[in-house]
This record gives structure tokens, sequence and C-alpha cells, in this order.
């Protein structure tokens, strides 16, 4: 790990202290935690979590940057779609993880632009720090609009309208599953003195080992293959099957159909970690001061969903998402050879190309009470292949 930036003083304090707490938490367990465990202590403890603490995460003062820092012309586009799923439910926005609040103005600016504001736009996030520096984002671009912004504590029991979760899924904790000669096996953390966390297997029992069986059938996977399973994915798009009145989630995030997440050629997972924007496969470094993240298996997303009532309403890459709408049309409006033009079109190539973002993030919208076909899915929706 040379290569990456050497932290300050106090960054690498914070990251003992959230080292401390976890080594307290295994030798607690008996000497041994899930992967998931770990996954979800590093995001997300209080105070100590890399979601829950102060460090900049977004941008290019960040360790990643997400494409409503890209390009405002991401949220723009969305916008429609999400002015669609309103019309054909109520008019509500809830937006589930949202980041450093630019995706949310730029969606209200838009939204108001289109002459279709929600009545109200909720914001989930449970991280303070997020939740600050999304009302200063919001108060400095649309301070006009703030009355219509609320932030929840929870998911709502009842919901109707658009939900919005821009690269979520991702970073939802995810068991890492070994499939052996002898067993299937989850992959976890345990202590080795002074070398710290190390990786251990032990038997994999109860709902995952249930998942591995049947992904291991349905992809033939051969001994020694090693991979994510992420129950709180499938269990998170189930538990909108309870919440969900009408209306669709848009879920945007990195990933796969099954068979491609579960490919004989990714034997090793899709576990990777984002330091000032250095990626590297460790997530035993820095805990807390780096994102660790998994792709998205959107079989096991729809799965989810459609066993507690919800229905597929569309999939597709996010390329293909944008296109239909309407993102080279926004690009056109702003005056062609302008130094704004050269910047939005270089913006528009990242989110759009296959070898860029365009391939890799995928769309997938699922809900209930929508008949109508979705405008992001009016071509190119590989629902099939899910």
């Amino acid at each position: 790990m040379n290569n990456l930036p050497a932290p300050p003083p106090d960054a690498i304090a914070h990251s003992q202290r959230l080292t401390q707490a976890i080594e307290n938490d295994i030798v607690a367990a008996g000497g041994w935690i899930s992967f998931a465990c770990f996954m979800e202590q590093v995001l997300y403890r209080p105070g100590l979590g890399y979601y829950a603490a102060g460090a900049r995460k977004f941008g290019a003062a960040g360790d990643f940057v997400t494409a409503p820092e890209i390009s405002a012309l991401f949220g723009r586009a969305l916008a429609r779609q999400v002015m669609q799923v309103m019309t054909l439910s109520s008019p509500y926005v809830l937006e589930v993880g949202a980041g450093s609040g630019q995706l949310a103005a730029d969606l209200l600016l838009e939204l108001e632009h289109l002459g279709r504001l929600p009545e109200r736009y909720f914001i989930l996030d449970l991280s303070a720090d997020l939740r600050e520096r999304q009302q200063q984002t919001l108060a400095a671009a649309v301070p006009h609009l703030l009355p219509r912004v609320s932030w929840l504590d929870r998911l709502p029991d009842h919901f109707s309208g658009a939900v919005v979760a821009n690269e979520l899924l991702d970073a939802m904790p995810a068991h890492v599953v070994a499939w052996r000669e002898n067993g299937i096996f989850d992959r976890g953390v345990a202590l080795d003195g002074d070398a710290g966390f190390v990786w251990e297997e032990r038997p994999a029992s109860g709902a995952l080992l249930a998942a591995a069986r049947q992904i291991g059938e349905q992809c033939q996977l051969p001994p020694g293959f090693e991979s994510e399973i992420s129950l709180a994915v499938s269990s998170w798009a189930a538990e909108w099957g309870h919440r969900l009145d009408r209306g669709a989630l848009l879920l945007i995030d990195y990933g796969f159909p099954r068979r491609e997440f579960y490919h004989q050629q990714r034997g090793r997972g899709t576990l990777m970690c984002h330091y000032r924007h250095h990626a590297h496969p460790d997530p035993f470094y820095l805990p807390g001061l780096q994102d660790v993240t998994v792709h998205v298996d959107f079989t096991a997303v729809i799965a989810g969903a459609h066993g507690a009532g919800l229905d597929l309403l569309g999939y597709a890459s996010q390329g293909q998402f944008l296109l239909n709408c309407g993102i080279l049309d926004l690009l056109g409006e702003i005056p062609g050879g302008t130094p704004e033009y050269i910047r939005a079109s270089g913006a528009v190539n990242t989110l759009l190309m296959p070898h860029e973002m365009g391939e890799l993030f995928k769309v997938i919208a699922i809900g209930r009470g929508i008949d109508d076909a979705l405008l992001g899915f009016a071509s190119g929706d590989q629902g099939w292949r899910l």
C-alpha cells in the first residue's frame, strides 16, 4: 500500500480508535466476526465509521467522484424519469443516501424548471456529517426550495412517489463467501497479534448458506470460487414491498445480473476500496478512512423485491437510461464551442461511454401500481437478463 497517499496524524489516530473498537468487538464475539459485520462497522459505526464521521468523501477533495459531481446533466436527465413516476403515483420524492446533496439540488432545480416540483423532497441519510453537508449544498444552490426538503431518520411506514438512490446498494454490508471442495464457507475477520485483522473462514449457515447454495447451483461455481453475497441488499429491496403503496424505486449503481456477477472469470469477487481516488483491494487498510464497496447483484435486487410483491419496471445500463431521458438534448441546449459546452461534453462522455460509467453502472426500477412504460427504459431494457 506504499503507493497510497499518507494520511495526516489526526486521521491515523481516528483510524486507530475505530480499529481498537472493532478488535474489542471481535474478542467479545469469540475471536471472529463475519465480513458483513466488519464492513458495517468500518462504514457506519457511530462517530467513527467512514460514513458516520467527518472526512470529506465526495468530489475532487474526497475519495471518489459520483455522477452528480461529474455533471448537473445527470440529475437533469434523471429528473424527467422522476417527474413521470410522480405523475403516475404521487408528487413526492425520497432520496436515500443523498451524499453531498448535489443530486437533490439538481433534481429540484430541473423539476422546478419543468413545472413539476414535488410537494415534499425527503432525504434519508443516517450520517449527521452528510446531513449537514446536504443542508449546506441545498442552502447554496436552491435556498428558495429548502422549505420543501425534510430529513428522515428511517424509512417511512408508507410512501407513494419516486424513490431515488444513487450508489447506495454498493455500500450495504456484504458477506464474503468461498465455495470449497469440502463445503461453503463464510470468510470473516479474526485477529492475529501484530498482524491485526486477518481473513478466517468458518462454515456458512442459515440464510447465507441457503443463498450460496442457490447461487452455486445456478452459476455452476467451481471449488475455489470466492465472491460476495449481500443479504442486506435483497432484504432492503424486499422491505419496500411493505412500505411502497404506489410508485417506483430508481436505483443506480455499478454491478451485474447474477450470471455475470458470478462469472468464472470473476473468481475473486468484486470487493474494492477507495482512498483519495486510489482503488485497491485491501479492506483492512486504515479502517474508517476509506470506502469499502462490492458490486451489486441486480438479480438479488429484483428477487427480493418481487418476493415482496413489487414489479420490475425496467433495467438498463446507465448510458442507455440517460440517453432515453434526453441527456443529449440537454447537452445540445448549451452553445456549441463554448468552454461550458466542452466541459459538459466531456462529462457526458464519462457518464455514457461503455468504457467509462455508461455500461458498468446500471439503473433498475422496481415498483407498484405503475402500468405505463417508463421513459428511461423506452429502448435498451435488459430486464430479461435478470
